[in-house]
Formats: C-alpha cells, structure tokens, sequence
C-alpha cells in the first residue's frame, strides 16, 4: 500500500543538494512512501500515482526526531527533588539510587507499561526512533531485566550498568567495576546494541569507564559515554579515544575537548533539558558547531534531572539559550541522532529512507523554536506506518 503526502508547504529533506540550504528545503513539494521507505521525493505537480493521498494542507514535513539518549526503564519519579533543586540544592550523580531503589521494586509489567507510556508520548510529538538505556537495576539481574524490557518496545538498546557505583559496592567501586565488565555484561549483551558509562565525579573515573568500554567492545557491543556533564574531564577524550559514537552532555568543555571532537567522528550529543531542569549552564553549542564538530539533540528523558519527552521543547530550549539557529536545532534533532546513533536509514527524507514523516501544524519548521510548548504535531509515520 503506497501514500502519497501531497500538498507540503515546506519539506526538510536534510539533504542538501536535494533542496536549498543546510535541511535540503522543498516548497510546494510532496513524497511517496511505499513499502516502508520513501520512494519519491520532488514537487507536488509531478507526484506519480499511489494507492492513498494525505493532504498536507501547506503545512511543514520534517523527518521523525530522533531521540538518541534516553533512560526509560525505571518506576517512580522525583518531583520532590526538582523542586529542592529549584529551592537552591544543587543536582549530583547520587540522586540515582532513589529511582534504583524504586525499580528495583517494580513488577516486569510495571516496568513495562510505563516505558510503553514514554514511548507513545514520545511517539504523539513526532519522535520516531528512540533510544534507551538501562542503568536503575544496578546488579545482574536487575539491568538485565532492564535491558530485556527495552528491547521488546526501544528501536536502540545501549546496556548502562556503569550509571552509578550502587550502595551495596560503595566501598568497593572496582569491585562493581569488574561485575559490570563481567558477569552484568555477559547477561545483558544480547539484549544490547551499545555500552555507555557515566565518565564523572561520583560515577566512574576514565580507568574505569574505559575498562568496561573495552569489554563492551570485545562483547560485540558500540561504545558511547556519559561525558562531562557536572564537571571539566576526561570523559569526552575517552570517549574520542575508544571511537564513541556519541559524547552525552558535554556541558564542561576545555578547548582540547571541542578540538577532539571536531576531529573525530564522535558526535557530541547536546540534552539541553537537563540544564533546563538542573539549572546547570548550558552547553556551548555554538562553539562546537564553529569547530566543526557534529551535534546532536536530545532529551535525556528520566525521572531525575529531565523528566520531559519533547524534542520540539529541546530544539526551542537550543535555539533560545544554546546559540543555535533553528535550522541547525531541527537537524541535530533528526539527523544528527541518526548520526549520535550510527544509523542511516533514518534522520532524512529522500529514496530509501525509512518512512519516518512528522507533519507539523505549522508553515515552517522554523515554528518549533518560535512557538515553544505548544502542540504542532499533525500526522506521525514511522516505517510507512500512521501512528498519529
């Protein structure tokens, strides 16, 4: 069954020489899916013939978000910690183990429905491809658990057992070290796609982050890092070291960080909420963005130090405090996620992209910084599949 989305006032294609500019723009364009993945792109006199038409009313196109850093796997929440936090506490690492505590007491199917609750209010706002870890389960069983149930709803499952040191380790943080590179590991591999660390004070120093990245690696899984999110470290220079994928954070750079990363292929994942809710600085991202580097977008979605879902309010957040343009935010929220992800099949429209197609209820994606906290979400396809 083939659709034709006819009638797109302005389509991001994120294809440069496809459109204009850095997003491949297309006027008065439209697309074909079929099969699964977009069979045509181009402008709406010449669309062909499909088995289905969507009137997109002049409304914008853009690809589905992709939310490339995201901790679903979890029970309970800590509003009462925000609002210490907006009292004057400052946020730190340990406030974890209140949410460990909490799933570790958690039913399967309790644990289940409200990841499938996040996924789904993620899903209404135009996110298409998520990616989750787990790390509140913090013994074998737990984040095995943890990385199982991801894997049933999550399009990308990264095992994150090296979140914290739990407390019944904390006098012996080597100790946990070597279960996760071991035993933890061996249990949640399979389940798995990546292996991420928190490299930071509190958590886990650049020894042991980079022993349990290498056992990641030997046990076929992709590394990517917590890094440098409450403190200067060396948590972004790993993770250029071992080929990351992504840096997540990056909050504290020195100069010798944003030139690593701009000569590297890691992507330096930006989750602006965080500080939003932390109030935290935020990152630089234009400093990075004139290195060179790439930058992604993304919520950081928990129950901790950013319990929101909305990409739009990340892009918003970006462009208002972080320097960014809104062009640059809206690709660092759709293809620079494929890129934080290593995939290819998705963050663009073109042929053969995967049919992942967020219709806003705006002229423009421009509308995503300018009408912050406001519902645009008009029509969601993910994988030539409707789901709003």
């Amino acid at each position: 069954m083939s659709i034709a989305i006819i009638n797109i006032g302005e389509l991001v294609t994120n294809r440069p020489g496809l459109g204009e500019g850095p997003l491949g723009l297309l006027a008065d364009a439209a697309l074909v899916i079929d099969g699964g993945v977009i069979a045509w792109v181009g402008p709406s006199s010449a669309v062909p013939a499909a088995d289905e038409s969507y009137d997109a009313g002049g409304r914008a196109v853009l690809p589905g978000f992709v939310d490339s850093h995201a901790h679903l796997v979890f029970a309970g929440e800590r509003a009462a910690e925000f609002a210490a936090r907006m009292s004057g506490r400052p946020y730190a690492a340990g406030g974890i183990r209140t949410t460990v505590a909490r799933t570790r007491a958690a039913t399967d199917d309790d644990l289940r429905a409200n990841l499938r609750r996040l996924v789904a209010e993620m899903a209404r706002q135009g996110t298409t491809t998520v990616e989750c870890k787990s790390g509140y389960g913090l013994s074998v069983a737990e984040e095995e658990r943890a990385v199982r149930i991801a894997a049933e709803v999550a399009d990308e499952v990264t095992f994150l057992g090296a979140h914290v040191v739990p407390s019944e380790y904390g006098d012996d943080p080597q100790g946990y070290t070597r279960l996760v590179s071991t035993e933890m590991l061996a249990a949640c591999a399979p389940h798995a796609r990546w292996i991420d660390v928190f490299c930071e004070k509190g958590a886990f120093d650049a020894d042991q982050a980079r022993e349990i990245l290498r056992a990641g690696v030997d046990a076929g899984l992709l590394p990517r890092l917590h890094a440098n999110q409450l403190h200067a470290g060396p948590g972004v220079r790993l993770a250029v070291e071992m080929d990351a994928a992504s840096a997540d954070h990056c909050t504290f750079l020195t100069d010798d960080d944003v030139d690593a990363l701009a000569g590297s292929r890691t992507v330096a994942t930006l989750l602006p909420g965080v500080e939003f809710s932390t109030r935290q600085p935020y990152p630089d991202a234009r400093r990075l963005l004139d290195a060179g580097a790439t930058v992604a977008l993304a919520t950081d979605c928990n129950p901790g130090s950013c319990y929101s879902s909305s990409m739009a309010f990340c892009i918003a957040v970006a462009v208002r405090d972080m320097r960014m343009t809104p062009a640059e935010a809206v690709w660092s929220a759709t293809a620079g996620g494929a890129a934080a992800l290593r995939r290819t099949d998705v963050g663009y429209l073109d042929v053969g992209a995967r049919a992942d197609v967020h219709v806003l209820d705006a002229p423009s994606h421009i509308h995503l910084a300018y009408r912050p906290g406001v519902p645009q979400t008009a029509a969601v396809w993910k994988a030539g599949a409707r789901t709003v």
